[in-house]
This record gives C-alpha cells, sequence and structure tokens, in this order.
C-alpha cells in the first residue's frame, strides 16, 4: 500500500477528556494534511469539527457513549440523531459493556439496532462502528458480541476505545473478522502508535485503523 492508501485506513482521534479547543483544531490540521479517512472528535467538538473539515475529504466523525458504554439506549439514539444532523459522517458507538457482560445480550442488540436506525434515518450512508472494548472479554465472548453487532446492523465491529485495560491485538483482528461476514468491517484501535504496529493490524485484516499518531505512523509508511 501506498502512504495515501495506508492514510484512507485511518481515523485520527483527537478524544482525551483534557484535549482543548487547540488540540482540535491542530487535529483538524493534520487529518486535512495527512489525508486520513476521518477525525474522530467527543460530541462537544462536533460542531467545530464539520466548519473546520468543509470543503475537505475528510469526513467528521464523533462518539456515542464513549468511552463505557453506560448511557441508556434513548440517550445514546439521540445522540446519534443530533451528530448525523450536524453533519458527522461516522459515528463509533460503545457497546454497553456490562449489559453484555451480564448476558443481556437482546438488550445488546437493540441499543446498537437504536443507534444505526437513528443514524441511517437521517442518512442513509452514516457508517456505525460499535466498540466492544476486547480487553474485558473472553475470546468466547468477543466472538459473540461481533455477532451481535451484525446482527444489529452496524457497518464495524471496533476493538477497542483506548481507554480500557488492552488495545489493539493481531489476534483480536483475526478473531473478529472471522467471527463476522464481509458486509461487516474491523476497526482496530488502542495503542497504535508505530507503523510497525499499524501494517501488522492491517495484514491481519482491520480495514480501519484508530489512532492519534497519524504522523508517526505514516512518515514511516512507504
Amino acid at each position: 500500500m501506498t502512504q495515501k492508501e495506508v492514510a484512507q485506513k485511518i481515523d485520527l482521534a483527537v478524544l482525551r477528556p483534557d484535549a482543548t479547543e487547540s488540540d482540535v483544531l491542530k487535529g483538524c490540521e493534520q487529518a486535512k494534511f495527512w489525508g486520513v479517512k476521518s477525525l474522530v472528535v467527543l460530541p462537544c467538538w462536533l460542531e467545530l469539527v464539520v466548519r473546520e473539515l468543509e470543503g475537505s475529504e475528510v469526513v467528521p466523525s464523533t462518539v456515542i457513549a464513549f468511552p463505557f458504554g453506560a448511557e441508556t439506549t434513548e440517550v445514546k439514539a439521540a445522540t446519534a440523531k443530533w451528530a448525523v444532523q450536524i453533519g458527522a459522517g461516522e459515528l463509533d458507538m460503545v457497546m454497553a459493556i456490562g449489559r453484555f457482560k451480564s448476558g443481556n445480550y437482546d438488550y445488546v442488540r437493540r441499543d446498537i439496532e437504536a443507534v444505526v436506525e437513528a443514524a441511517k434515518g437521517i442518512r442513509s450512508d452514516v457508517i456505525v462502528k460499535v466498540i466492544v472494548e476486547t480487553g474485558y472479554l473472553t475470546d468466547e465472548e468477543k466472538r459473540t458480541a461481533a455477532q451481535i453487532v451484525e446482527a444489529a446492523g452496524a457497518d464495524f465491529v471496533k476493538t477497542s476505545t483506548g481507554f480500557g485495560p488492552k488495545g489493539a491485538t493481531v489476534e483480536d483482528v483475526k478473531l473478529l473478522k472471522q467471527s463476522v461476514s464481509e458486509r461487516v468491517k474491523v476497526k482496530a484501535a488502542g495503542g497504535i502508535r508505530t507503523w510497525q504496529q499499524a501494517h501488522a493490524l492491517l495484514l491481519a485484516g482491520a480495514d480501519r485503523l484508530g489512532t492519534s499518531s497519524v504522523a508517526e505512523i505514516l512518515k514511516d509508511a512507504l
């Protein structure tokens, strides 16, 4: 892959809780400079990012129920609807982790479905990614979570928030990839800071990478 092709598989993340407006604006400039697929920010910065990225090919994106997945279904769906109306083209929502760990699989599926329906009801081409936070799950739970994500109609299953106990691994990417059909893509995120890591995850089957270290990765992706 060329550097440009790798960049189109990257979501640049500016998601630290202490990220300032200056940090977000720097993220916008980085995203445009490197030509990444999307810039993902906390909802409070979404309107700013939509304005700053206007006219570029970078997709404005935001997170839903980040980083714990603990908001009610109604709040998640309302946030998704608002975000798409504001201009988000992609949403990264966090699965209801505690509910999943409790075996409430129907709740988790309905929770994801509500976000998918709210988002795509505004704009059918919006991409919904679901973070299952693999660091909290056994391998069997990872498979089950990925299958629920697919059944709920989401577009991507994603490994991690970057704020959980473990980030993306080659093993988890392969497992998630094997657990879903070709319709559902896999996003790896959490702790990806070098081209070597990024390359290994892409080779394992990741369709998208989430990282805050875009310059460090792409300068070596030649």
